[in-house]
């Protein structure tokens, strides 16, 4: 069939409207695990220092009756600096812009205020679990905070020939081959961190990680249906007890493709801030308007022996 002679359709007016949705569609994540786990904490220079202290091993002990007192051998705290790191987001928005009827939004500047303040905290943990090297900066060079994989030495796992730091946060982990993640790897770490002290109660893994962890108990003969009436399936480990307390299993998708895993006991960590968030209005210098949103902060390792890490991990 053809249309008839003269008919008037939509492909000859040119007064139709437009039709945009009055909404804006955003999926990425924003997330972040490990800056909403571990507490805040107040920085008062750019070289923020805190002290870590630690008890002699246990040893025999029994003392001759009316024996005159031994003064025991005493230690020193340990004195441990992180350096704040500045971070920012700067928007302009011309004045037309700001005039012109957008759609999904009532104000542009506004708008890009709330994005750029999720992609800034997003900044921020990849900071903190990256292998980011801790650096006092000068007046050419900015400086850096000391990220997670820098600061723990005394429990982790690596693969063959890799190293982990010294745990000062100026040197990063040395590469190891890489190995699939294993239940055995993790108890053994778990186990290493409580043996020095520590109580993990959260362990951040990449998305990918988090599937594999999930199948540690596939092949055994636990039942996995949660409810066979309402036919579900468990195919997800979401907190991990083990011989030494229950440890929360977190995906953290600000480290896919990190080869790397964290056991934390998040009280013995810290984001320590010297200025918190803020927005700057900056100078006027034409038709538009401009605006920093700022934040000053660093990682306060509190006892690097309280955590866990395990490298060379492949999704």
């Amino acid at each position: 069939m053809a249309q008839p002679t003269n008919l008037y359709d939509t492909y000859d007016t040119t007064g139709i409207r437009e039709d945009l949705v009055d909404v804006i569609y955003n999926i990425s994540p924003e997330d972040t695990p490990i800056l909403s786990a571990i507490p805040r904490a107040v920085a008062k220079s750019t070289k923020h220092e805190w002290q870590i202290d630690a008890l002699a091993a246990p040893g025999a002990n029994a003392v001759i009756e009316g024996d005159d007192a031994t003064i025991d051998a005493m230690t020193a705290t340990a004195r441990k600096q992180n350096f704040t790191q500045i971070m920012d987001k700067v928007i302009a928005v011309s004045g037309t812009q700001s005039a012109v009827d957008s759609a999904g939004r009532a104000d542009e500047m506004a708008y890009q205020i709330a994005k750029k303040s999720k992609e800034l905290k997003k900044d921020m943990e990849l900071s903190l679990s990256s292998a980011t090297l801790a650096a006092v900066g000068t007046a050419t060079a900015a400086r850096t905070l000391g990220g997670l994989q820098c600061w723990i030495e005394t429990n982790g796992d690596a693969g063959t020939s890799g190293t982990l730091s010294t745990g000062d946060g100026t040197d990063a982990p040395g590469a190891g081959t890489n190995r699939a993640i294993t239940e055995t790897i993790l108890k053994t770490v778990i186990e290493e961190v409580y043996t020095a002290g520590g109580d993990t109660d959260v362990l951040v893994v990449p998305p990918k990680v988090k599937q594999t962890i999930s199948g540690f108990t596939a092949s055994t003969s636990t039942p996995r249906f949660s409810n066979a009436g309402d036919r579900t399936f468990d195919a997800a480990i979401d907190v991990y007890v083990s011989d030494f307390g229950s440890i929360q299993i977190v995906p953290n998708r600000v480290m896919a493709g990190l080869e790397t895993l964290f056991l934390l006991q998040t009280d013995m960590a810290a984001a320590a801030y010297l200025r918190d968030f803020q927005v700057n209005d900056l100078a006027k210098t034409g038709d538009s308007e401009k605006k920093q949103l700022l934040v000053e902060f660093t990682l306060e390792v509190r006892n690097e022996a309280a955590h866990g890490i395990i490298l060379d991990i492949t999704e």
